[in-house]
């Protein structure tokens, strides 16, 4: 027997508003009965587990230790500037001078993730 993985779940403060950024992140919808002030919500990815949004009534207080790490369809930098315009913010520069390396940001909960080079990114500096 095996276990499938089934969902990625953030605790928050707001679940409906930090599930409403990450939709804009990943393009997809939240599940269609989610409503502002539901203590869950979920982002519908299309393939693999669902984002889910617990509410909780505690606030972060330390650095998690599991992040998402995204690998964008456009440019690194691209992305990067997206999401810092669509509320994310700046933690790490991680990006090296040669091309290598990713960004960390966080959501506007403060749960970080890292953008990585896309892949066109990545076929750049190999050729």
């Amino acid at each position: 027997m095996i276990s499938v993985l089934q969902n990625v779940a953030i605790d928050c403060a707001d679940a409906y508003e930090l599930a409403r950024f990450w939709s804009g992140v990943t393009g997809c919808p939240l599940h269609p009965q989610d409503r502002p002030g539901d203590r869950e919500t979920q982002v519908m990815l299309p393939e693999g587990p669902l984002l889910h949004f617990n509410q909780v009534p505690e606030p972060k207080t330390i650095k998690y230790r599991i992040h998402l790490c995204l690998r964008p369809t456009t440019s690194r930098e691209d992305e990067t500037e997206r999401l810092l315009n669509l509320g994310a913010t700046l933690v790490a520069d991680r990006r090296k001078p040669d091309g290598a390396g990713w960004a960390v940001l966080a959501d506007p909960e403060g749960n970080e993730f890292c953008v990585l080079r896309s892949e066109s990114d990545r076929a750049a500096r190999s050729s």
